[in-house]
């Protein structure tokens, strides 16, 4: 894995995404950080993550990125494929502990796949 500079920037994004638990929204870290850093700097430190394997991005229900932290991923691959949850009713997303298998096709080579899920979480089951 290559070596990610920790500007006050970086530190600031990884720790909103630590301290959130879950799969942030591109708006909603925009949103988050407005105080500390511009739309341009947080797409581009996303970008710059998930390029190193410490985040993984995935399209939402509703068209938007999200982004999740990697378990074991590095700059040449990301090995945390897996499937993604969104409640429709508050919104909430999270990347689901379960192995997926990628079928190989012939004659190309797969480098991304993208599942998601919808349907009431916990809380709103209640």
């Amino acid at each position: 894995m290559a070596i990610v500079r920790k500007t006050k920037s970086v530190h600031t994004l990884l720790e909103v995404m630590k301290q959130a638990g879950e799969a942030l929204s591109v708006v909603d870290l925009v949103n988050r950080l407005d105080q500390e850093m511009n739309k341009t700097t947080v797409y581009r430190i996303l970008d710059r993550l998930e390029d190193e394997g410490l985040l993984h991005s995935f399209q939402g229900k509703d068209g938007l990125k999200w982004y999740a932290q990697c378990q074991g991923c590095s700059t040449e691959h990301h090995t945390d494929m897996h499937p993604h949850f969104q409640c429709v009713q508050c919104g909430k997303t999270t990347c689901l502990p379960l192995d997926v298998t990628i079928p190989k096709v012939p004659n190309v080579k797969i480098q991304s796949a993208s599942l998601l899920l919808t349907g009431l979480c916990e809380e709103c089951l209640t």
